[in-house]
């Protein structure tokens, strides 16, 4: 039995569901919130670091931009009051709603806009988004303190989503150096105490123009990566709730317990085994395709994630526009794996390391490829690694395979048309692809461009790509308001409230 299974089964029959356990200060104060996280993120500034965990803290929180994307994924004003676009779709236009003040008091205007954007498309910009996003801002115009226009070099219908995402908030220029550690925004809570690897506290800011709407006064982010500890920290009412909820093997004690709602959503999550290109033997399309012919997408979902989760097979959600099934090209042939590793050349046993961060995911999941890949003779030893070590160690390029979900939407160019990117895809045709279908303007040249670039990466292997994640979300009954499903790493605290 795995052990993490065991140790959760155990902390439950400890537990009667039934049994009067003390109800949160949340539930009693109806003001106050605690919800758990399973990573903590390296600092809280999500325009400089790649980490998802930022965004779910301050995004919509404490720092906002120009447009703000819903659970449903659609697309509404949020700093903008509106936007108009030119017939070629290279001009954007955005009408900055009055009355906006950053935390600290200092005036929200055009100039913040130009600030922020200019600093994302600088050279030596670590934002996540600037090839994807920013490089293509040709010019940035203030026509007057609440109009900003965007000139692009290419036409980008999906501008106005990109600017919801964390990685085009606004920051107050005076913050920005110590935006890591206490961010300035325009968001209805400011940061008021980080405990590190403990929580982060956000207190409700009485000046934010719809305060009178916001119902909780504090909310406390608790970083729980174990999956027993999540569980029992539900149990005990010391987290009110998961959005993103990890230990999926307590779901039915959870669903029967009547203290609490559970919920199972999409993302546009993918979970990948990145292999590194830049070692051998993985700079072989055959070791790569030999890799992915080894790996059970749906025994790996049914063993890693309980069955919760969709095979894919480039580097594409389900929930994409155009998105192309191809999770059928390197069907589960351990034999065929074989042969594509001798026709490599490959000596086996083949001995290399398999990274795996905390979430369980990965964890759990780690255990389930290594035990596949070693029936095709590639023997994964297994190096367990904390989130900070997996920022600085494999995210940097220093890792054989590793496990991780991708939860950014619409991040193909970001990941694969940049060779200095963590795993090393390096593809002229590739990048030839993605320039060829920013710069198109007409629609079903974009749509044929667009299967071509998911089959690319199917072709060529790139990673072993797994599965996209379904959202599971738990919360204690009387919580309303909660994210269901994420298009985008968020948690929308201003629109979460308890009942009666």
């Amino acid at each position: 039995m795995n052990p993490t299974r065991r140790t959760v089964n155990t902390l439950l029959a400890g537990l009667p569901l039934a049994a009067a356990l003390p109800l949160a200060q949340a539930q009693a104060t109806k003001k106050r919130l605690v919800l758990g996280m399973v990573l903590e993120p390296p600092g809280l500034d999500p325009t400089v670091a790649p980490a998802a965990a930022i965004g779910e803290i301050v995004h919509y929180n404490v720092l906002e931009g120009l447009t703000k994307i819903g659970m449903d994924g659609r697309v509404s004003p949020l700093l903008a009051e509106s936007w108009t676009v030119s017939p070629d779709g290279k001009s954007y236009v955005f009408r900055l709603r009055r009355g906006v003040a950053f935390s600290d008091g200092a005036a929200f205007d055009a100039q913040a806009v130009k600030w922020s954007f200019e600093r994302a498309r600088a050279d030596g910009s670590t934002n996540k988004a600037k090839k994807a996003v920013f490089d293509n801002i040709a010019r940035i115009t203030v026509e007057n303190p609440q109009t900003v226009i965007l000139t692009l070099a290419n036409a980008d219908a999906t501008l106005p989503f990109r600017l919801g995402e964390s990685s085009a908030v606004i920051l107050h220029p005076a913050s920005a150096a110590t935006a890591a550690a206490r961010p300035v925004g325009t968001g209805p809570y400011r940061v008021e105490d980080w405990k590190r690897g403990v929580s982060v506290t956000l207190a409700k800011w009485a000046g934010h123009r719809d305060a009178a709407r916001v119902a909780l006064e504090r909310v406390v982010f608790r970083f729980i990566n174990d999956p027993a500890a999540q569980v029992a920290a539900l149990l005990a009412g010391d987290v009110d709730a998961m959005p993103r909820f990890a230990a999926l093997q307590a779901l039915p004690q959870l669903r029967a317990d009547r203290r609490f709602v559970v919920e199972v959503g999409a993302t546009a999550g993918k979970g990948i085994l990145a292999v590194n290109h830049r070692r051998k033997p993985f700079d072989d399309v055959r070791v790569r395709r030999a890799l992915t012919h080894a790996i059970d997408r749906r025994a790996f979902i049914a063993g890693a994630q309980e069955g919760l989760g969709t095979p894919i097979g480039s580097h594409f959600a389900p929930t994409d526009n155009g998105y192309v099934d191809l999770s059928g090209l390197y069907a589960y042939d351990p034999d065929k794996a074989c042969a594509l590793l001798k026709a490599a050349g490959v000596t086996t046993p083949l001995h290399v390391t398999l990274t795996l961060p905390p979430p369980p995911y990965a964890r759990k999941g780690g255990e389930i490829v290594a035990a596949m890949l070693a029936k095709v003779g590639v023997v994964a030893k297994i190096e367990n690694v904390e989130w900070a070590q997996w920022l600085s160690g494999a995210f940097k390029g220093q890792f054989d395979l590793t496990i991780i979900n991708h939860v950014e939407p619409l991040d193909y160019a970001t990941a694969y048309a940049d060779p200095k990117y963590y795993f090393g895809y390096d593809s002229a045709d590739f990048r030839r692809l993605v320039a060829t279908h920013a710069a198109s303007n007409d629609a079903r040249e974009k749509a044929r461009l667009w299967r071509e670039i998911q089959h690319k990466l199917a072709d060529d292997a790139v990673n072993v790509f797994l599965w996209n994640p379904a959202q599971v979300a738990v919360w204690r009954k009387g919580l309303r308001g909660l994210w269901t499903r994420s298009p985008i790493f968020a948690n929308d605290l201003a629109a979460v409230s308890w009942g009666a």
